[in-house]
């Protein structure tokens, strides 16, 4: 039977210090921690958890481990009697040193238990070939655990990185949307202020037109006031003198007049201004408004790659970006796919290649994996210009200025064509069984998606 002192050294120390217990406490869930650890390791975490199982602890002053505390310290004094050239490590049965090892019952004895009833029949080894065979075997199974690790710590990396790439996308995007609101927000005061000096403009005019008609009105209306006065007074004057005069009079007060009208078109075209006004503002909005069948989706795109603000191009840059390693990015091929999938319906988009010698614009299958080793250009239909990768691929002969793609689903066809010379390049007869997503691959020269006006 070995003494305390064969215990492994890890009993005695803190799983949050790696170091010997320092008053050691005990927690609920049996697990002991230094005082001190457990509570700076409380105030950091904000949490009374523990450290080792996460279970949540109750009490705020865990009792002090006091036999722990008592078998820590007669470690150390045996560990430090054994470093000063004490006495050897002895058995508790015989006090005799500890030279052998049990295999039957996994732990040290020495010559006079190796002779006893109970290890006779027992194969023992020295204790340094013992200690060298399980470390053999510790080592076996410690070495997956440290690749196991590795993994781990770049994934955690991945992840660290992927949490300031996030940060930097949210600014960037909102960035991105404040100066596209701004431009509505301008064209629509631009739109308000034009329409307001419309409807100024005709009130302007109108009440110019109904003053001059007042003008009018009021000198008519002078001229016949005078004339019924005039009249009026020979109407009472005497009958003599009446009939001497009534013949000058009478030319007037019998002359014809028009009858006064008001003024057609007069009030404000209200119905001009605000009829529809939404839908008209909205038909002059789409002159600026531009309209992409297909955008970039940038968390795919290789590295290598800049996306335009807008989504819609890239080019490719001599070195790599510092981006996040997420799944749906390529790390090996220089490719990036379109921002949404299509599983039924018709679809078509225009793609301008330019200048670039090595092109290939088509769609792959949602599932296909973009890592180097996974990707399979076997699930890619594209038609482009350059040297080929295998699969379905159409290559062609003479280099082209802009790739019109027509994806059909319903149908099973993905047809490709120039629309600047009106002809046909390739058709591919294929039934989806999944979602597809447009593909892009292209060296060195960008690649865009072209405009289309809105309806």
């Amino acid at each position: 039977m070995a003494s305390k002192s064969s215990l492994p050294e890890e009993d005695f120390t803190c799983p949050v210090c790696f170091d010997f217990f320092k008053d050691p406490v005990l927690l609920l869930c049996s697990h002991s921690f230094c005082k001190d650890c457990l509570q700076k390791f409380w105030r950091e975490k904000k949490s009374k958890e523990c450290p080792v199982c996460r279970g949540q602890s109750s009490l705020d002053n865990p009792p002090l481990n006091l036999s722990l505390k008592n078998l820590c310290e007669s470690f150390l004094k045996e560990k430090s009697q054994r470093a000063s050239g004490g006495s050897d490590v002895l058995c508790s049965l015989h006090s005799e040193r500890l030279k052998l090892f049990c295999l039957e019952d996994k732990q040290p004895i020495c010559v006079v238990c190796q002779a006893s009833r109970k290890h006779s029949e027992h194969q023992c080894l020295p204790i340094d070939e013992a200690a060298l065979d399980y470390k053999k075997q510790l080592n076996a199974v410690l070495k997956p655990l440290q690749e196991k690790l590795k993994e781990f710590e770049e994934v955690k990396k991945t992840c660290d990185q992927t949490a300031s790439h996030i940060k930097v996308q949210a600014h960037q995007s909102e960035k991105q949307i404040k100066e596209e609101f701004k431009k509505l927000h301008q064209f629509l005061k631009d739109e308000e202020d034009a329409r307001i000096r419309a409807l100024k403009e005709e009130e302007k005019q109108k009440s110019f037109i109904m003053k001059e008609k007042i003008q009018e009105l009021s000198k008519e209306m002078s001229i016949l006031s005078d004339t019924i006065t005039a009249i009026e007074k020979q109407m009472v004057a005497e009958d003599i003198i009446f009939l001497q005069v009534w013949t000058f009079c009478f030319p007037s007060s019998t002359c014809t007049l028009q009858k006064p009208w008001g003024v057609l078109g007069a009030l404000i075209d209200v119905a001009k201004h605000l009829g529809n006004l939404k839908l008209r503002v909205w038909e002059r909005m789409k002159d600026i408004v531009q309209f992409t069948p297909v955008v970039l989706d940038p968390n795919t795109a290789h590295p290598s790659f800049i996306i335009s603000e807008d989504l819609t191009s890239f080019e490719m840059t001599d070195l790599r970006q510092t981006l996040p390693d997420n799944p749906e990015r390529f790390n090996f091929w220089e490719c990036v796919l379109g921002s949404e999938g299509f599983n039924s319906g018709s679809h078509c988009w225009d793609v301008e290649v330019g200048d670039s010698t090595c092109w290939y614009v088509g769609v792959t299958t949602e599932s296909n994996q973009r890592k180097w080793g996974t990707f399979s250009w076997w699930r890619v239909w594209r038609v482009g210009f350059g040297v080929g990768f295998g699969g379905p691929v159409h290559v062609l002969k003479q280099n082209l200025h802009t790739l019109r793609v027509h994806l059909d689903l319903d149908e099973g066809q993905l047809s490709f064509s120039d629309p600047l010379q009106n002809t046909h390049l390739h058709t591919f007869k294929h039934t989806f069984t999944e979602k597809v997503l447009p593909f892009f691959y292209s060296r060195r020269s960008p690649l865009s998606i072209l405009t289309q006006k809105p309806s």
